[in-house]
């Protein structure tokens, strides 16, 4: 398995700090409001990274923070009226309807910056008593020149990034670039006793003390998106490697933007779209299908119509899946049999393709082209006389019903029931009322063929077709799709 460290800038092979367990931490979101779609991204590419190490054997430990105390919080808590804990609170409430809407599975641990302030505080003591920070007025920074490695996750010179970056003027800083470690209270903030006075920490600390807590020294993978290398990143394995002594993450995994006409989505830009307003327009599996289409690593921009190709894309797998299941149910499965040769065969060389696309650093892209060609097949024998006769019929679609299982167990883009997939429409809400108004429709169609009324039953049939809705009426039952 090839994973691509940013630290590096090149594709490594995976070796975990321990065989066979995986420690892993990603960047959370700072709640003070709805996550929008470029904060869902790494949310979905790092439960698909966590997904697939599960798949491939490995005891995976994830840890994802939630930053619930921070400028921004207490910016809109002010404009709200409101506690920013409290604030924070009730968003990270949020952030997990939505998480769980997109199947994102929970983490280990979701750790919060104000339960951790002892971590916090302590991290910070040991940097300054190894000469690393100092403090200033009640607030402690973070003296950058101390630090020899630092620039090389982002690789640039200390040079390079003063004379790019918007330094806030600070007398109490010995260096333009040093970074706060610790905040001096301020009148109607949230405030914690410390050795240098009532505060609260800085944004980069946080994820140093949580990680290490939970995941020990040199843990396997660090992620978060692209915009995190610098500062937030650099200034981790700064303050990470300076005060334990030794290597702070083994690889370093960056998803790329998402952009809205090839400019970065973000709120302060305003350009920024809600998962919630989205998800009102389309399903769940449709925008996590959407994001894990394209590479992690590669941008992806955003409109609605790329939603819309994502669903009828995915609606083909449905349909096959669907398809797939109403077949078994034809079928005994305690008449033995071995699949087709030919067709199991088929099946392990598309298990192996996916395996080896997510092998080459979490190709997602290439894994669900995979995942087409297994629904081919499918349609395919389906519609074909291929097998010797109804156990090895049964056995073939059985075998290529677990392989669909297992590529969704991985992309995650089905939800399960019992271990069971949950295949639902596509298309969001206004899908789920158009499945419910057919499907009455064809209830009615069928009381008046049981009336042998013909001619109602065929004029529904017609109508549904000017509706691009095609009947098609099998032993099993009436089946019903879209065209066109």
């Amino acid at each position: 398995m090839l994973i691509y460290n940013t630290l590096s800038r090149r594709k490594e092979e995976f070796v975990p700090r321990e065989p066979g367990k995986v420690a892993m931490y990603v960047c959370g979101p700072t709640t003070y409001n709805f996550i929008h779609l470029g904060n869902a991204r790494p949310i979905v590419v790092f439960d698909t990274v966590r997904r697939y190490l599960k798949y491939k054997g490995y005891d995976v430990f994830y840890v994802q923070n939630f930053t619930d105390i921070d400028d921004k919080i207490i910016n809109r808590a002010r404009e709200l009226g409101e506690d920013p804990l409290s604030l924070a609170s009730r968003y990270v409430n949020e952030y997990f309807k939505d998480a769980d809407a997109l199947n994102v599975m929970r983490a280990d641990i979701h750790p919060k910056v104000s339960g951790h302030m002892d971590e916090i505080i302590n991290m910070i003591k040991t940097l300054v008593d190894k000469g690393y920070a100092y403090a200033a007025g009640g607030d402690v920074y973070y003296e950058v020149r101390k630090f020899g490695g630092y620039g090389k996750l982002s690789g640039r010179t200390l040079e390079d990034m003063q004379a790019g970056a918007r330094v806030d003027v600070n007398e109490l800083k010995r260096d333009p670039m040093d970074f706060a470690l610790w905040k001096a209270a301020k009148p109607g903030e949230p405030a914690w006793d410390s050795p240098w006075g009532k505060g609260r920490p800085g944004w980069h600390i946080e994820c140093s003390a949580m990680s290490l807590k939970y995941l020990g020294e040199n843990f396997d993978i660090h992620g978060g998106g692209f915009d995190l290398i610098f500062p937030h990143h650099e200034n981790e394995i700064a303050q990470s490697e300076a005060a334990s002594g030794a290597p702070f993450a083994r690889y370093w995994m960056h998803n790329g933007f998402i952009t809205v006409n090839q400019e970065k989505m973000s709120k302060s830009l305003g350009n920024f779209f809600l998962v919630r307003d989205i998800l009102a327009k389309f399903a769940p599996e449709v925008v996590r299908f959407y994001l894990l289409g394209t590479h992690y690593r590669s941008p992806l921009d955003f409109d609605d119509e790329k939603l819309t190709a994502a669903s009828r894309g995915l609606e083909r797998l449905k349909t096959s899946f669907n398809l797939l299941e109403e077949a078994l149910v034809g079928y005994d499965s305690g008449a033995g049999g071995r699949p087709d040769p030919t067709l199991s065969l088929r099946l392990d060389e598309l298990r192996g393709e996916f395996e080896k696309a997510m092998d080459d650093d979490f190709n997602t892209a290439l894994a669900i082209g995979t995942w087409f060609d297994l629904a081919r097949e499918i349609n395919s024998s389906l519609h074909k006389d291929v097998f010797a006769g109804v156990a090895e019929k049964y056995a073939a679609l059985s075998e290529a019903r677990e392989l669909f299982i297992d590529f969704n167990r991985v992309l995650g883009v089905f939800k399960t029931e019992n271990g069971k997939i949950a295949i639902q429409g596509t298309g969001g809400e206004s899908e789920g009322l158009v499945e419910s108004l057919v499907d009455l429709i064809i209830e009615i169609r069928q009381e008046a063929r049981k009336k042998k009324d013909w001619p109602t039953a065929d004029r529904i049939r017609e109508r549904l077709k000017d509706l691009n809705i095609i009947l098609e009426d099998t032993p099993s039952g009436v089946r019903w799709k879209k065209q066109g």
